[in-house]
């Protein structure tokens, strides 16, 4: 979390202290409205009880009648009506049963008193608050003893405006004052906080490796104009240092890389050439020594000499592909450069390699849109019979292989999927290694050395092309791309 700035800290506090201040006054303000607008209810309502007790009894003593509870049953509705005008308020009289004998708006329902009137009828006086509206109720005081309960219904509206209205007003001028204040602190401690934060962004980008080319303040007669001048000499002094040792670490670090990818280059072309070239030679010297054992089994001989043949053919193969490799890495690549079509290409290298994919079970299909490329054809040959010869080599009975052309944005792209053994992906990044093999234990059944695709992969880079393995969860696809020629 990014600390706040003491220019802001400055201007928050000062803020915060005005707007608590005005919190605190608005409190005792709004407490002092509220208990002002109870008092003078609680006032008013007393005094309208006392003279509609006083009212109810001249009433009572004129009528004559010798019980409280029939003069009511006979006169509420009429004394509510009456009260209701004098008191200007909703009126309702009960009884001693506490059932309603009288309402000034008799087609209104009753309102609900909430047990207030159960608390008047055993002589005191109580209170609730019902929506926008106070219900007082009070005991109706006759001759002797209590003759019933009157409920006023003061309306609250008005007080409870008021009172929202003087709310309002404070919060709105709480929040003009702390946006005052907080403006007004700013711009009095702007200047001297500014510094302050310059020179601890100064320092932030010395420890981050940014270094000032000039003091990061222009103040030099106080204590903030030496401290600036500190840090830009010591930030220098910081800068040469590092930038001596880093270009000895660079030199050092170079030399150490550079020597450790030569050994284990070396280490690992020593392993691999010795591991690839030892298999065909243990079969020659086995096939050898049996022919030696048995000279006169002609059957023996038949098979040792084909599959000597076959050996030696790998191992030619191998030594082949070494040597061109070697060539390719260390000196220019020299070719024959002429335009070639590519569509043609592909279907000439298709329609020789179908005999050998029959054996195998496996189908080509092609799908070719013209493309010429200025490259050498040999090369080219090279590449895709490499490509063709892996997806038969790591495909599977019944499967298919697919090559496809086509010319976007000035580059051919030819892709060539099978629908073989896939490539694991901890494979996929050593793949254009050499030595590096898909499946070990297919290589060694079909006869690869892992030579072929970091071969293949260097031609095409040496005539300004590439050659990449494509992600792709369900097939293996292998992608050449040329610049293309215009048609």
């Amino acid at each position: 979390m990014t600390p706040f700035s003491i220019k802001i800290k400055y201007s928050l506090f000062l803020a915060v202290l005005l707007m608590l201040t005005v919190l605190v006054l608005s409190l005792f303000v709004l407490a002092g409205i509220r208990n002002h607008q109870r008092e003078t209810a609680e006032q008013n309502l007393l005094q309208l009880t006392r003279s509609a007790n006083l009212g109810i009894k001249q009433v009572y003593y004129e009528s004559r009648t010798p019980e409280p509870s029939v003069f009511l049953r006979r006169n509420g509705r009429q004394l509510a009506m009456d009260l209701a005008v004098n008191a200007g308020l909703r009126v309702v009289l009960y009884g001693q049963d506490k059932e309603a004998v009288g309402d000034s708006m008799p087609l209104g329902l009753l309102p609900d008193s909430g047990g207030i009137v159960n608390i008047a009828a055993q002589g005191k006086i109580a209170y609730r608050k019902e929506g926008s509206a106070l219900l007082y109720a009070a005991p109706i005081q006759g001759p002797g003893k209590q003759m019933g309960v009157i409920l006023f219904q003061y309306p609250l509206a008005a007080d409870l405006q008021f009172y929202g209205e003087i709310r309002n007003l404070f919060v709105w001028s709480g929040t003009v004052v702390t946006a005052v204040s907080f403006v007004l602190g700013y711009l009095f401690f702007g200047r001297s906080a500014s510094s302050v934060i310059r020179l601890s962004r100064t320092a932030e980008r010395i420890r981050s490796g940014e270094y000032p080319s000039a003091p990061p303040l222009k103040r030099s007669k106080d204590e903030l104009g030496r401290l600036s001048e500190s840090i830009y000499y010591m930030s220098s002094a910081i800068r040469a240092n590092l930038e001596a040792m880093k270009a000895e670490e660079s030199k050092l670090r170079q030399a150490v890389d550079k020597l450790q990818l030569m050994e284990r280059q070396q280490k690992e072309f020593i392993g691999n050439i010795s591991h690839e070239f030892k298999t065909p030679l243990t079969s020659i010297k086995a096939y050898v020594e049996l022919m030696a054992m048995y000279p006169d089994d002609p059957a023996l001989r038949s098979d040792a000499v084909g599959n000597i043949g076959k050996e030696t053919a790998r191992l030619h193969d191998m030594v082949e592909k070494v040597l061109r490799l070697s060539v390719l890495e260390k000196y220019d690549f020299e070719y024959h450069a002429e335009q070639v079509d590519l569509r043609g290409l592909l279907e000439d290298l298709a329609e020789r390699m179908k005999a050998r994919a029959r054996r195998l079970g496996l189908s080509i299909r092609i799908e070719l849109s013209p493309a010429l490329v200025l490259a050498d054809r040999e090369s080219l040959t090279h590449i895709f019979v490499n490509l063709l010869d892996n997806a038969m080599k790591y495909n599977v009975p019944g499967g298919e292989i697919l090559i496809t052309c086509r010319e976007r944005h000035g580059q051919a792209i030819v892709d060539v999927s099978d629908t073989g053994i896939g490539i694991l992906e901890t494979e996929r990044e050593r793949i254009f290694e050499p030595f590096q093999t898909a499946n070990k234990d297919r290589s060694r059944q079909t006869g690869g050395a892992g030579l072929g695709l970091p071969l293949a992969k260097r031609l095409a880079e040496k005539q300004g092309g590439t050659l990449t393995l494509l992600p792709d969860d369900k097939h293996t696809v292998f992608r050449v791309q040329l610049p293309a020629l215009p048609e």
